[in-house]
């Protein structure tokens, strides 16, 4: 994969539960996604539906595995 624009902690990303998505600011206007799924599967890229940039989603599955199971799903 190509250069990431930024690395973020999961943390620091807001879940919506109507989405099902983690979600972080882009600088287009828009926001990065990651699907609960995405993460469970070890996958740790959030794209931006707008434009082309991309972010590394940091995220431990065996020390924040309650960030997954604690969520709707």
């Amino acid at each position: 994969m190509g250069a990431y624009y930024d690395e973020i902690e999961i943390e620091d990303m807001a879940w919506d539960a109507a989405k099902g998505v983690f979600h972080y600011p882009c600088p287009c206007g828009d926001r990065f996604e990651i699907s609960r799924r995405q993460l469970a599967n070890y996958e740790d890229i959030a794209t931006c539906p707008s434009c082309s940039l991309i972010i590394r989603v940091i995220f431990d599955p065996v020390r924040g595995g309650c960030i997954l199971n604690g969520l709707g799903s």
